[in-house]
C-alpha cells in the first residue's frame, strides 16, 4: 500500500512539474541538454531570457525575479536581455542557443548554463530559491 501511495505521489509530482514547464502552450528548451554552445569570447556575464509574446504569470515571474536577482547581487555588472521569440524571430541568439521555447540562460564566454527548469519551478512559489540559484551560477563566472 505504501508503495502504491509513493508511486501515485511521484506520478503527480512529475505531472505537475511537466505542466508548469509547459506554460503558455510553448515548448520549453531541451533541459536534458544544458547547452554549452556559446563560442564568443566576450568578457562579461550575460543573462538571456527567451519568451513568447503571450506570456503566463509564471513566464512573467521568471523575468521579474531574474532582473531583481541581477540588480540585487550585481548592480549593472551582469547584462540582462529579454528576447521575444515571436517579435524578434530573426535574432541570431535564438539560433545560436537552439532556443525553441521559454529559456533562461546564463552565459560567459564559452560557458552556458541553462536555468530554465529552476526558473519555472521556483519563480512564483519560491523566488528566493531561484535568486540563490542565479547567484550560485554567476558567482564563479565573475
Amino acid at each position: 500500500m505504501k508503495q502504491l501511495i509513493l508511486i501515485s505521489v511521484f506520478t503527480l509530482l512529475v505531472g505537475t512539474i511537466s505542466a508548469s514547464a509547459q506554460c503558455c502552450g510553448a515548448k520549453v528548451a531541451d533541459l536534458a541538454n544544458p547547452a554549452s554552445v556559446d563560442q564568443t569570447d566576450e568578457a562579461g556575464v550575460k543573462a538571456y531570457y527567451f519568451h513568447a509574446t503571450r506570456r503566463c504569470v509564471t513566464c512573467q515571474a521568471v523575468e521579474t525575479v531574474t532582473k531583481e536577482a541581477l540588480k540585487e547581487y550585481y548592480g549593472g555588472k551582469v547584462i540582462f536581455q529579454s528576447i521575444d521569440r515571436d517579435e524578434d524571430s530573426k535574432n541570431p541568439l535564438i539560433k545560436k542557443y537552439k532556443v525553441n521555447g521559454q529559456t533562461l540562460l546564463i552565459v560567459k564566454g564559452d560557458k552556458t548554463v541553462n536555468l530554465t527548469n529552476d526558473a519555472f519551478l521556483n519563480a512564483r512559489t519560491n523566488p528566493d530559491k531561484l535568486k540563490a540559484k542565479i547567484k550560485s551560477t554567476i558567482d564563479p563566472m565573475i
